[in-house]
């Protein structure tokens, strides 16, 4: 059964992290063994895992974002915002990740971030728990 989380982002471009709600949806479900399917519902932000210990990190990521893929780069996609289409192109909408334990398996750094490429605007993820048989 899916689940939804829900966010509110507040900036054109940000990384949200929201490892604490995939994490709680994950106790809810009461899953010891298994995965963890997370996709957004938008064309203009994404999902990735990065260190979320140093809040820098995030930050170099947006900036390094916005040189790479300018939002007046001259496309002809008239809503003025094929940039955010493209940065999410490049890290994707969907993640697996693995639930050993009751608890999602990360490294010590690793956080789940919402990318915010055209925002700020209420975000939808669906969710679904599979165990493991």
């Amino acid at each position: 059964m899916a689940e939804t989380i829900r966010v509110r982002t507040t900036s054109r471009e940000e990384m949200l992290d929201i490892t604490d709600l995939a994490r709680e949806l994950v106790r809810r479900s009461r899953t010891t063994e298994g995965v963890l399917h997370l996709w957004s519902m938008h064309t203009t932000c994404a999902l990735t895992v990065n260190e979320g210990f140093d809040p820098d990190v995030a930050t170099d990521v947006v900036a390094f974002m916005r040189r790479l893929v300018p939002q007046d780069a001259g496309f002809d996609h008239a809503e003025g915002n094929s940039d955010s289409h493209l940065k999410t192109a490049l890290f994707g909408p969907g993640l697996t990740l693995i639930i050993d334990d009751g608890e999602l398996v990360l490294g010590r750094w690793q956080r789940l971030f919402l990318c915010e490429w055209d925002g700020p605007r209420q975000r939808t993820v669906n969710a679904v728990v599979q165990r493991s048989p």
